[in-house]
């Protein structure tokens, strides 16, 4: 969201950016069009009396003297015609002269001189125009790539009493340079400003979305189980400060609300166990004294049911205390974790007549993780399967790399057991989900939830699935520790 919000800002800044600089770019083109534009008129008006002033050939003398010395100087193209269209008198070289001929004769007015601004049908318009009493009142706007030449006519004598035109054909090249130069100046300026504004915006966003991305954090570890998450950034406009307070309010309404009701499953489970026990006891006490028959099968029904209980308290007390998140997460060695639960687990599947093999462990494979967390989970999926694998089935354990590349340690429990129908495989990461199959099978139904609360808290995830052909397995994935330093 912050870089979309900043890409709008630069691209806002920098279609302002353009709108105020183009114009004053163009505007200054126009003025300096403007400025040429009088400098040559006043020079084509003096020309202008001298021809028509002109009346024995010392006067043509001074006019070609003055034409010339205005051509060399300039490196214009200079052209005084009659009233016919014939030259009179002509100065100047080079493309500027040739541009000057050009609009001076039709024959060669659609012929020539490309350079010059709008083609050669400009300048004969020009000489058109001041034939009939009009002097050149606009040329074409200059800019830094053209037009090379522009074409100016001025009038001999005035109304009814037109004689002639003078046609001066003026290079561009200075106000040319004026205008690059000029253009130069405002794209630097304006790139300073927008880079200004860049910045002034990187700060605003910032501003406006450190409270965002606070809160983002904050709902992010409160969704992971940290009840203790809060947004602790102050700044940012006060509808944002208001949501923060807001939040933190929410958060520690629901951390209290959670905090009781585990203080409650736990407190209650801990008082529960001792009457519990009591009464187990007394039902073991009383059983010598109970005569052979139905009475001793209801007495041992009755005990099986105690115990049964006594278990389901001692789950609900270990989930509680796993979820109050105590402990603090820390660096595990999850090879060793496998291999020594593995060991410690194989005479059990022993007695049960089922295989438990490690196969693939990864050497050196570590996880962050709250303490003993792959051991406790790896307890929790071997006692399942022990309970739900026939005999001659086969368990296998596997940990490992993530095989995509990703920081995760992964750890494999597989068995070729009966499986869970697929619609199933949801419930049993849930508390006290039991398939109607199994609702004889000693066990609380809190194991896999147990297992499954331990990885989440971790940062980790638990995942049950099918396993080909048939039976059941359950991925762990814990994430690797952070770098060091």
């Amino acid at each position: 969201m912050r870089r979309r919000l900043l890409a709008v800002l630069m691209v806002l800044m920098g279609v302002a950016a353009l709108l105020l600089c183009v114009p004053l770019a163009d505007a200054y083109a126009r003025g300096r069009t403007e400025h040429l534009l009088l400098q040559r008129r006043s020079e084509a008006v003096r020309f202008a009396d001298l021809a028509d002033r002109m009346r024995t050939a010392a006067d043509r003398a001074e006019l070609s003297a003055e034409i010339g010395r205005y051509a060399q100087l300039y490196g214009a193209g200079v052209v005084v015609v009659d009233s016919a269209g014939a030259t009179v008198a002509r100065a100047g070289t080079g493309p500027a002269a040739e541009a000057a001929t050009n609009a001076a004769t039709d024959a060669d007015a659609d012929a020539g001189a490309g350079s010059v601004a709008g083609g050669p049908s400009e300048g004969a318009e020009a000489r058109r125009r001041a034939l009939t009493g009009r002097s050149t009142d606009r040329l074409p706007t200059l800019r830094p790539w053209g037009p090379r030449t522009v074409v100016l006519a001025e009038p001999v004598g005035r109304d009814e009493r037109v004689s002639g035109a003078v046609l001066m054909a003026v290079p561009t090249g200075a106000a040319r340079r004026d205008v690059t130069v000029r253009w130069s100046l405002i794209g630097t300026g304006a790139f300073g400003a927008f880079a200004a504004a860049a910045l002034v915006a990187a700060g605003i966003t910032r501003w406006l979305m450190r409270p965002v991305l606070d809160l983002d954090r904050a709902v992010g570890r409160l969704t992971a189980g940290s009840l203790q998450a809060r947004a602790v950034s102050d700044t940012g406009p006060p509808e944002l400060r208001r949501l923060r307070q807001h939040f933190n309010t929410m958060a520690e309404a629901m951390a209290d609300s959670i905090g009781r009701q585990r203080d409650f499953v736990a407190d209650a489970s801990h008082q529960l166990r001792n009457p519990l026990a009591t009464l187990v006891l007394q039902l073991e006490n009383v059983e010598p004294h109970i005569a052979p028959g139905p009475g001793l099968v209801e007495h041992g029904r009755a005990l099986d049911e105690a115990e049964r209980l006594e278990e389901l308290l001692d789950g609900l007390l270990a989930l509680a205390r796993v979820e109050s998140g105590a402990a603090e997460l820390g660096d595990e060695d999850v090879s060793r974790a496998v291999r020594d639960r593995v060991a410690a687990w194989t005479p059990v599947f022993r007695a049960a007549g089922v295989e438990l093999t490690a196969t693939g462990l990864a050497q050196d494979l570590r996880a962050r993780a709250l303490p003993d967390a792959a051991g406790r989970i790896l307890d929790a999926l071997l006692d399942n399967a022990v309970k739900f694998v026939p005999r001659g089935g086969r368990v296998e354990v596997r940990a490992a790399r993530a095989a995509d590349g990703s920081a995760v340690a992964v750890v494999r429990v597989a068995d070729d057991g009966p499986g869970v129908p697929q619609e199933q495989l949801p419930l049993l990461l849930r508390r006290f989900a039991r398939a109607p199959e199994h609702q004889n099978v000693p066990g609380s139904g809190l194991g896999l939830a147990i297992a499954d609360e331990i990885a989440r808290i971790s940062g980790g995830r638990l995942h049950v699935r099918g396993n080909a052909p048939h039976g059941l397995l359950v991925e762990l994935r814990l994430p690797f520790p952070p770098p060091a330093g």
